[in-house]
């Protein structure tokens, strides 16, 4: 009998990855705003998550859905903090994406799938870094911090990563120096529930102005009150304009922004405590957190 031929595993690679993005393409969309060309995917019936820095401040938003057709959108929610942001579109049939993917595993591969005229682009990447839960410099909350070594177009922003076994397991986002971060399925599924519910994410108020300042004689760094909202959190709990703010829950402050950062959704409604110095003397202040105000 003739020697069976050896399987070209190149072929199958290939063969395999046309077959993740064919599967993924489906639910893949076009984003444009104002001079800003990205992508997005169907999360449920009319629903689109798009990367929230994709999206323009202001204008018209419209999406060019599978096949070619162009339909107008408009803001659900955005949340800067996490880069992630919901648009809706008045039409319900097209298929969702199925959000189940884990964090792959660094040196894993992945695939970028993003949208451009009504057809699916791809970009194959590897996992370059997979680690745990981080917190962006904006505050913002994501459950693994994943990186991809990719070189991707523009229009991957907002587009959808996916595994080797086509698993959707985030949405592709260009963090600092055009680094290709991922926030993943487990954040996104977080934050678009909340930006689908009300619109935005809730971010802790404390009612103040702070600036850094050295704290005389010592190496310790303090945030000094430099304004209070009268009808805050900060002036019902008795805190003035002048005094120093050295401590957060019994820690040092390390920062202003960190402080800042510190006021998460959860802070909202707990009870927080401030140590502080008023003109030289200690002061322990308990406060209850508010929730930022709309803009």
């Amino acid at each position: 009998m003739p020697a069976a031929s050896n399987p070209n595993p190149l072929k199958a690679l290939s063969a395999g990855l046309s077959e993740i993005v064919a599967a993924a393409a489906p639910s893949v969309v076009s984003v444009h705003s104002h001079r800003s060309l990205s992508s997005g995917f169907i999360w449920k019936g009319g629903l689109i998550v798009t990367a929230d820095e994709a999206l323009a401040e202001e204008g018209e938003i419209a999406v060019t859905l599978p096949g070619g057709e162009r339909v107008a959108a408009a803001i659900v929610g955005r949340d800067p903090t996490t880069d992630v942001a919901v648009i809706r579109i008045e039409k319900a049939d097209l298929p969702p994406v199925a959000l189940d993917g884990a964090p792959p595993a660094v040196g894993a591969l992945a695939v970028a799938v993003a949208g451009r005229d009504g057809r699916a682009i791809a970009a194959l990447a590897m996992v370059a870094v997979s680690a745990p839960a981080w917190q962006s410099i904006r505050g913002g909350d994501i459950d693994a911090r994943i990186e991809l070594d990719v070189a991707p177009y523009r229009r991957h922003e907002g587009g959808l990563a996916v595994d080797a076994d086509g698993r959707a397991f985030g949405v592709v986002v260009f963090g600092p120096q055009r680094r290709v971060q991922v926030i993943p399925s487990a954040t996104i599924l977080r934050v678009a529930s909340q930006l689908e519910a009300s619109g935005k994410i809730a971010r802790g108020y404390l009612g103040l102005g702070l600036q850094p300042v050295q704290i005389h004689g010592e190496r310790e760094v303090g945030a000094m009150v430099m304004s209070v909202d009268s009808k805050g959190p900060a002036a019902k709990a008795g805190i003035h304009q002048g005094d120093v703010i050295r401590s957060f829950e019994g820690k040092p402050i390390a920062s202003v922004g960190g402080l800042q950062r510190a006021l998460g959704p959860a802070s909202v409604g707990a009870t927080l405590t401030l140590g502080l110095n008023r003109g030289g003397e200690a002061k322990t202040v308990k406060l209850v957190v508010g929730e930022r105000p709309s803009a």
